[in-house]
């Protein structure tokens, strides 16, 4: 495959992420007409919303060693038909129940597409552009959210919400053999390199147990954690708070989709610097600190009564912010105990995201319940911070002693490959 079909293929890789995240942003949009038809109540609303999040909290990263056992591009076109089938059945739903489900399906859906991207854009690409690509796929999420932000709003009112699901399973199943046809076909097994068995439980317990008993999957997972709560509970509850501030419609819809977007900006220049030579560790330091200056510029109370001041903190906090992300993934390809463990450890990280967008909301939420108001904020963010910033100096600390072990092996062959030439 010459360098230019690589990186198209890499980019189509991007794209398909962006599909299945639309499917994970597609609900809030649709929340008043589900009400509206189907009698949605807010429990009801809030269950939809998080379900989606069920299997990444509790499945990830067995998903991920299905998926590097399953093959990577296969496990993600089987994916992107999984969420056209369950996006399909969902737009003919007439209960909550069934919705509900098909949601849980979904998410399992969501994750055969994602975990398995890092690994198989690593695949395709050149060593020289594989920070710059992990970057921009760390935007995939950002991007699918915002703009079925966007669009739903336009969309949802004219043609329905059923149509709205009906259009999104036709981009998955486009999207999925668009993959099939572009991206080249997993390889065979290299049976003298005696792989990992694939096909069997041992095999996946093999490949769970070396994931989880090196320490750099977990330095990024936990990393993740700290990022994904503290993110998820600002822009999540963006329109609540605007919303008490006056703001509605039209106006607070832009605002939360535009925050949500410049953490695309954060992720695509994440690749970028690392490209330049930036390491890891300064550019997730970075990241965390935008993140604790702009969420203390948008809650603290020497900002009250500037809500504009307010609005570019949570940019400064969501797009700065995007750093750690765009990162992390270019980590996790990097700290992953083998090329076979590579999705697992992105299925890892994904569970401990998923974990920590379950706790930070309810989290802050409950913080701004204790104190009358989000001032308090910045000491859940900050905190967050301050853990992200320590974790941060153990995960460079392991890829120093990767390197470093790296570089010794190197100089043990060839001190072996002279000694061998030698008469």
């Amino acid at each position: 495959m010459t360098e230019l079909r690589a990186d198209r293929a890499a980019w189509l890789v991007v794209l398909a992420g962006g599909v299945a995240a639309l499917q994970v942003g597609k609900l809030p949009p649709a929340l008043p007409a589900l009400q509206s038809e189907l009698g949605l109540t807010l429990v009801q609303s809030g269950f939809l919303l998080s379900i989606v999040q069920l299997a990444g909290l509790s499945l990830a990263v067995f998903m991920g060693v299905l998926a590097d056992g399953m093959g990577l591009r296969r496990s993600m076109i089987r994916g992107l038909c999984l969420l056209a089938l369950a996006s399909g059945l969902g737009g003919l739903a007439t209960s909550v129940t069934a919705l509900l489900v098909l949601r849980a399906i979904e998410g399992l859906g969501f994750l055969m597409v994602a975990l398995p991207a890092p690994a198989l854009i690593r695949r395709l690409v050149l060593n020289h552009h594989l920070s710059r690509m992990l970057g921009i796929w760390g935007a995939y999420m950002p991007t699918g959210t915002a703009l079925a932000l966007l669009v739903g709003p336009l969309f949802i009112p004219a043609f329905g919400w059923s149509m709205w699901w009906n259009l999104l399973a036709l981009a998955s199943l486009g999207m999925a053999l668009w993959l099939r046809r572009a991206v080249p076909a997993d390889p065979e097994p290299d049976m003298g390199a005696a792989p990992l068995p694939k096909s069997n439980f041992s095999g996946m317990a093999q490949r769970l147990r070396s994931t989880l008993s090196a320490p750099g999957p977990w330095w990024v997972a936990l990393i993740f954690a700290m990022y994904s709560g503290q993110w998820l509970a600002v822009v999540g509850f963006l329109p609540s708070i605007y919303a008490d501030a006056g703001l509605a419609g039209a106006v607070l819809g832009v605002l939360t989709a535009l925050a949500a977007a410049v953490n695309i900006l954060g992720n695509m220049a994440s690749g970028r610097l690392l490209h330049r030579g930036w390491a890891p560790a300064q550019l997730l330091v970075f990241g965390f600190l935008a993140m604790a200056l702009g969420s203390s510029v948008a809650f603290a109370p020497f900002t009250e009564g500037w809500p504009w001041w307010r609005y570019a903190g949570v940019l400064l906090f969501s797009g700065v912010g995007g750093l750690v992300p765009g990162t992390l993934f270019s980590l996790a390809v990097r700290l992953a105990p083998g090329e076979q463990q590579v999705a697992t450890t992105v299925g890892w990280m994904q569970q401990l995201s998923a974990l920590g967008q379950f706790a930070g909301p309810p989290l802050v939420a409950w913080v701004a319940a204790q104190a009358g108001g989000w001032q308090l904020t910045p000491w859940v963010t900050g905190a967050c911070c301050v853990c992200g910033v320590l974790l941060a100096m153990g995960a460079h600390a392991e890829l120093q002693r990767q390197a470093l072990k790296t570089e010794r092996a190197e100089r043990a062959e060839r001190a072996a490959a002279e000694a061998q030439s030698r008469p």
